[in-house]
């Protein structure tokens, strides 16, 4: 008993570290993502560069949306994936099982295989509704599942469904259209400028209030069924508010970026290693800044690691999220 107090102390003790070294981290990542690549560019310049200058171009118009939607996306996701395993109560269940990112996909791929009479401009608004329409299909096809469990079984049938409908669509595309859905099939921050980062942006400004609203509910679904609906929560309604909540979280990334896969899985896990005697208020920042910082890191990744080839994003954070639940689902098993 005696050595939990000293590791409960000693962990009380490191918390005011942490949030200065999260946030360190996030803003080396920003800067690097600023500064690195061709050309670089050296932290004393980036408010130096002539206007005219290729430099500048490249800097304002294609490095600082990227970085800002990386930022903002990123947060999104891990917000998202924390709503998801916290009304779920399962800290496996990912974003990718609510059918929105293959609906956002099947949306873009229609509009370019099918050639409709939809501009290249408006693709991520395109897949912004096909996300929305996505995460409604699971949402009214979750009414009729009353746990947690069937929950998530419904939004994995739902998501298979969806990329059964996307697989059909793909088998009709030439060469061409396979580049131009890129982005949408595997995810991506390459090309992103500021007309897509300002359709997004707003998207996630009117998540906020919606996310802050959802903590109470949290709460009580964190207790179980039984014991929220004896405090008087409306349990299948609050589940399916929070679930619309990550939905319109997950649509607004996916829609200009692609699946940006696994960081909502990674992102919660990392919060609750750092805060494991938090709660739902703690770990919802918590959740933003880390999905953030490894969205910006795996996009320097994505940028750097086979240069001048950029790789895939989603391959990244794929990557980091399955090793990340591996190890979860091997502490799991051990306990």
């Amino acid at each position: 008993m005696s050595a939990v107090l000293d590791g409960r102390a000693a962990t009380a003790a490191r918390r005011p570290v942490a949030p200065w070294a999260a946030g360190l981290g996030l803003a080396a990542v920003a800067l690097a993502g600023l500064c690195l690549g061709t050309p670089f560019v050296a932290p004393q310049d980036l408010l130096s560069a002539a206007p005219d200058s290729i430099t500048h171009v490249v800097l304002w118009e294609l490095r600082v949306p990227r970085v800002l939607i990386g930022l903002a996306g990123g947060a999104a996701i891990g917000t998202a994936g924390l709503l998801l395993q916290e009304s779920l109560r399962n800290p496996l269940a990912v974003p990718e099982l609510l059918g929105v990112s293959t609906g956002a996909a099947l949306a873009v791929s229609v509009c370019v295989v099918w050639a409709l009479p939809v501009p290249a401009s408006l693709y991520p608004l395109a897949g912004l509704l096909g996300a929305a329409l996505g995460g409604l299909a699971t949402l009214a096809a979750a009414r009729t599942g009353r746990s947690a469990g069937g929950v998530l079984l419904i939004g994995a049938a739902v998501s298979t469904a969806i990329q059964a409908l996307l697989l059909a669509v793909m088998a009709t595309a030439d060469r061409l259209q396979y580049d131009m859905l890129f982005r949408y099939l595997v995810g991506s921050l390459s090309g992103l400028m500021w007309e897509q980062t300002a359709r997004a942006l707003p998207w996630f400004a009117a998540a906020v209030p919606l996310v802050v609203l959802c903590v109470p509910a949290l709460g009580l679904l964190r207790l179980g069924d039984d014991a929220a609906a004896s405090l008087g929560s409306r349990v299948h309604l609050a589940r399916l508010g929070v679930l619309a909540v990550a939905t319109l979280l997950i649509g607004a990334v996916t829609g200009p970026c692609g699946p940006i896969a696994w960081v909502g899985l990674l992102a919660p896990v990392l919060a609750r290693r750092l805060r494991p005697y938090a709660g739902v208020r703690l770990w919802l920042p918590w959740s933003a800044a880390l999905g953030a910082l490894v969205t910006l890191t795996a996009d320097l990744a994505a940028r750097l690691a086979f240069a001048p080839v950029e790789t895939p994003l989603g391959a990244w954070t794929a990557l980091a999220g399955v090793l990340a639940g591996a190890v979860l689902l091997r502490r799991r098993a051990a306990s």
